[in-house]
């Protein structure tokens, strides 16, 4: 689906990828319903979207929860008259802690917001998508929603089963007009440790370098887009997504005990 004249209503819009996905959605053309829990975020993203920021709607709240999402499609069709594409983005990380060590109330946050927040959002706006005579749907998922990360177990769960609900949607709608597209995401350089009040180790700590840098967020939204346009099925974004998903899939247990190698020393 083409985002020129589309209106877009996407998610985690203050900051990271989501900021960039807002101002690469206004260059096309598209207007932008943009969700966030941050009022100070959207507000910064609207400043920055310059004279094409009069085509957004800022709405303030929390994707988990599911009263304030299933009122958002009418507050979005009153401001934009239409709907026609879901970009799933929020999302938050765990502490870099193993399960053992992880409290019950940071797990139910985690995946209250990665996946229950992606549910209400497609459950609010289905029906409206459903409509339209052509609509898209894209969920963000996560390079450890694949494969195993030692330290972010609930948060790669979470993703995990963002990526069988978005494989499952692709399937139940492929008669219909709305397409599906699930993202894959490795390291992008955004600040969601903050955003998720997560402290994240740092790679240098340990001693090793990593020969994946992080994409830039802008690079990285316009790969979605771009995935989004083509109806891709699923878009794998960063050269470290694409080599774990091949090294993963030809060699599953390497491929863990690699990751859990490069874990193993910032949670000891």
């Amino acid at each position: 689906m083409k985002a020129e004249n589309k209106t877009i209503v996407l998610t985690g819009a203050g900051s990271g990828i989501g900021r960039e996905l807002t101002f690469a959605l206004l260059e096309k053309g598209a207007s932008v319903a943009a969700v966030d829990i941050s009022e100070a975020a959207l507000k910064e993203t609207q400043k920055l979207a310059g004279d094409k920021g009069k085509n957004m709607s800022l709405h303030l709240l929390s994707i988990s929860d599911r009263a304030a999402v299933e009122a958002l499609p009418e507050q979005v069709l009153a401001v934009h008259k239409q709907v026609d594409g879901l970009i799933n983005n929020a999302g938050i990380i765990q502490p870099f802690v193993r399960v053992n060590d992880l409290e019950y109330a940071t797990i139910k946050r985690v995946v209250d917001v990665n996946f229950y927040g992606t549910l209400y959002m497609i459950k609010a706006f289905l029906p409206y998508l459903l409509k339209r005579p052509e609509a898209h749907i894209v969920n963000v998922s996560s390079m450890g929603g694949f494969l195993p990360v030692p330290g972010q177990s609930v948060y790669g769960a979470t993703k995990a089963a963002v990526k069988l609900l978005t494989e499952g949607l692709h399937s139940e709608l492929v008669e219909t007009a709305v397409r599906v597209t699930l993202v894959f995401p490795g390291a992008i350089a955004t600040n969601i440790s903050d955003n998720s009040g997560v402290k994240a180790p740092r790679q240098a700590d340990s001693g090793k370098k990593s020969k994946f840098h992080p994409m830039a967020s802008d690079k990285a939204a316009a790969a979605i887009i771009k995935g989004m346009e083509k109806n891709k099925a699923r878009v794998m974004v960063g050269k470290d997504a694409k080599f774990m998903l091949k090294l993963y899939t030809t060699s599953p247990s390497f491929a863990r005990n690699f990751i859990r190698k490069q874990m193993k020393e910032l949670l000891d």
